[in-house]
């Protein structure tokens, strides 16, 4: 399905996210119990929430990955026990988010943590930057240096999170106050080649989103490929900046060299909350079977700026998101061609993944994305 749309304004607010058609997810949430959750052989890498009470997590995880309205989350009940939520955003992208309850000792010795650690590809602690983060702090520091002695090769990420109710001076010395504090803490552990990455979020706007986006990019063995490929892609076909989105989540999972621009992100959001909204109304056939999203896909929206948005399908999970000027757009021929190019090349390196998911990260060596790439991509 094809659809063209006139954008009226730019300039407008990005202060509610949008949901999906409650259909239109990853499917249902698994509660494990606690034996399980230490158990299992499953090989697919884990990112835990962790966090106190009342931090955010569970609204986190509900907003992002199953499409919950965030009014929605202020109705949520406290977690009581360890949930495991499988995700498949794509077929090398095959991660579980773990979201343990904030109130629950998981250094309690009925708690295997090596085996939850060992398995670990990013651990996530929720701060509440609403509240007295001194205790959060501490449970932080404890958390970050057992799960490190366990597993060095863990990504720590800290999420400041509802950040949303602070001035934006207040957000800079937030940030700079547990950046601070929680480093001072390793290095008083003689822990400084622990790593930790600090973001501003909240789920009232798309700052959760790019949080959870550079997280899931550190788990993508084939990164680099992507991130190459999409480069070569925009400088060949006159276009300004680029995402490669997972559909569902509108996490991206790589984009080009050019610094993110959170507005440029935010358009991008709004256009496949646009695209699959109304494909769930017009897209699908009069019996109702069929998918709002599928190889057909794509839409144009022209802002009042000169500024054109393009959407294209890749893969039944991920779409391309391209921003470029009007003047450029007038090649669509060849960005169409690049456009085929660049798919058929994503379509080898997942064929890749899927081949090697099994047996670990696996990154691709150059001489196999220069092929793909000039073969089809020249200037």
């Amino acid at each position: 399905m094809s659809i063209q749309y006139e954008e009226p304004a730019l300039a407008r607010s990005y202060g509610v996210v949008d949901s999906f058609p409650k259909d239109f997810g990853y499917g249902v949430e698994e509660p494990d119990i606690e034996e399980e959750s230490t158990t299992s052989g499953n090989s697919k890498p884990r990112i835990l929430l962790m966090g106190l009470r009342r931090s955010g997590k569970s609204s986190i995880q509900k907003v992002v990955f199953h499409k919950m309205s965030p009014n929605e989350t202020l109705f949520l009940e406290s977690t009581n026990k360890i949930y495991k939520d499988d995700i498949s955003s794509s077929s090398f992208v095959n991660f579980q988010i773990w979201d343990f309850p904030g109130q629950v000792d998981f250094f309690d010795p009925t708690f295997d943590y090596e085996m939850i650690f060992r398995g670990t590809g990013a651990l996530i602690f929720v701060i509440d930057a609403q509240d007295d983060y001194v205790e959060a702090l501490g449970r932080l520091h404890l958390t970050v240096s057992r799960a490190y002695r366990v597993n060095p090769e863990i990504n720590f990420e800290v999420f400041i999170h509802k950040v949303d109710g602070l001035s934006d001076d207040h957000k800079i010395e937030t940030q700079r106050d547990v950046h601070q504090r929680a480093n001072d803490d390793l290095a008083d552990a003689s822990l400084e080649k622990l790593h930790l990455s600090f973001y501003l979020t909240s789920i009232y706007d798309h700052s959760i989103f790019e949080a959870f986006s550079k997280v899931v990019q550190k788990l993508i063995p084939q990164l680099p490929t992507l991130e190459n490929l999409v480069n070569i892609f925009i400088s060949n076909s006159g276009i300004e900046k680029a995402f490669l989105f997972d559909v569902v989540s509108k996490i991206y999972i790589a984009t080009d060299s050019s610094p993110v621009d959170m507005q440029s992100y935010e358009l991008c959001c709004d256009m496949i909350d646009v695209v699959i909204d109304v494909s769930c109304i017009y897209g699908l056939r009069e019996d109702g079977n069929g998918s709002a999203y599928d190889k057909e896909s794509l839409a144009i929206i022209k802002l009042n700026n000169t500024t054109i948005l393009y959407l294209k399908e890749v893969t039944k999970f991920l779409a391309l998101v391209c921003i470029l000027r009007e003047e450029s757009f007038e090649k669509k021929g060849l960005i169409d061609y690049n456009f085929h190019c660049f798919r058929k090349a994503i379509q080898e390196v997942f064929e890749v993944g899927s081949l090697t998911q099994r047996t670990g990260r696996l990154q691709l060596q150059p001489s196999s994305w220069k092929q793909l790439i000039f073969n089809g991509i020249s200037t």
